[in-house]
C-alpha cells in the first residue's frame, strides 16, 4: 500500500489518466487501478468485491502480446474509527488495487474524423490484434463482456492490448453461456441478449464488429434499432447493420 502511495503522490488528482463508474486509473511508473469501494448501497460492495476478484482471476489467465500485462494487486484493509449520528464506531475501510504496464493511449482516442489519416496498414494491424488477443481471451474460456475502444490501449508502435476486465467471466470446461442480474456495461457495445443478462462468447463478437466498424469509418454515431423483443439497441449505423448480423450470427 505505501509503494503505491508513493508512485501515485498519494493518489493525487493530478495522477488521474482515467475514470469510470467501479475504478480511477492512476499514472506511475505502471498504470494503478484504484477500485471505488466507496459506494452509497451496501448491496454494491459483495458485487464490486466479486469484481475485484473476478478481474485478478481472468488476468492471471490472459497472458498474450494483445492482453495487457498484469503486474500485480493489493487487497488491503484497516480498522478506522467513524462517526455515526454522533457515535464513534470502529469499522473497516477496504482499498482494492490491480496494477498494470502503463501504456500511452487508448483507441478511442483515434477513433474520430481527425483520424482518418491513420495509415490502412496501421488499422489493419490494430483490427488483426484486437481480434488476436479477443481470440486467445475465447480460447482460455474467458468473456471480456465490456469492450469497447476505451477499453484498449495502443503502445507507442500502435499495438493494440486488450485492457479493463472488471466485467469478465471465466466460463467452465464446456460452458458456453451464463446469467447475470448485474446487467453492466456501454451502450453501443452491448449484444442483444446482454440486456436480459445473457452473456455468450458472441457477446464479444458483437462489439467486435462495432468496434471494428468504427476504426474503418471514423465515426462513433448511433441509432436506436428494436430487437426481436422489442428492445431498444444502439448500433452503428443502418447500412453497416447487415454486417453486424452477418459476422454475430
Amino acid at each position: 500500500m505505501s509503494l503505491l502511495e508513493s508512485i501515485t503522490d498519494n493518489f493525487s488528482e493530478e495522477r488521474i489518466i482515467g475514470r469510470g463508474g467501479f475504478a480511477d486509473v492512476y499514472k506511475g511508473p505502471v498504470a494503478v487501478k484504484k477500485l471505488k469501494l466507496q459506494v452509497s448501497s451496501e448491496d454494491m460492495v459483495p458485487v464490486l468485491e466479486e469484481k475485484f476478484y473476478q478481474e485478478i482471476c481472468s488476468l492471471m489467465m490472459a497472458k498474450h502480446k494483445n492482453v495487457v500485462r498484469f503486474l500485480g494487486y493489493c487487497a488491503d484493509a484497516q480498522g478506522k474509527v467513524y462517526n455515526i449520528a454522533g457515535k464513534n464506531i470502529v469499522g473497516e475501510e477496504r482499498q482494492r488495487f490491480l496494477c498494470f504496464e502503463f501504456l500511452p493511449g487508448s483507441l478511442d482516442k483515434h477513433i474520430s474524423d481527425a483520424s482518418r489519416g491513420l495509415e490502412w496498414r496501421t488499422r489493419y494491424q490494430i483490427i488483426k490484434g484486437i481480434c488476436e488477443g479477443l481470440h486467445h481471451l475465447h480460447q482460455q474460456k474467458i468473456v471480456h463482456s465490456d469492450l469497447k475502444p476505451a477499453n484498449i490501449l495502443l503502445d507507442h508502435d500502435m499495438v493494440p492490448k486488450i485492457a479493463d476486465f472488471g466485467l469478465a467471466k471465466c466460463f467452465n470446461e464446456g460452458q458456453t453461456s451464463a446469467i447475470t442480474k448485474n446487467v453492466f456495461g456501454s451502450q453501443g457495445y452491448m449484444a442483444p441478449e446482454f440486456y436480459r443478462g445473457v452473456v455468450t462468447f458472441r457477446s464479444d463478437i458483437y462489439s467486435l464488429c462495432i468496434i471494428i466498424q468504427e476504426i474503418l469509418t471514423g465515426t462513433k454515431e448511433y441509432l436506436l434499432v428494436e430487437n426481436e423483443s422489442n428492445e431498444h439497441l444502439l448500433v452503428e449505423n443502418e447500412s453497416n447493420l447487415s454486417l453486424i448480423k452477418v459476422w454475430y450470427y
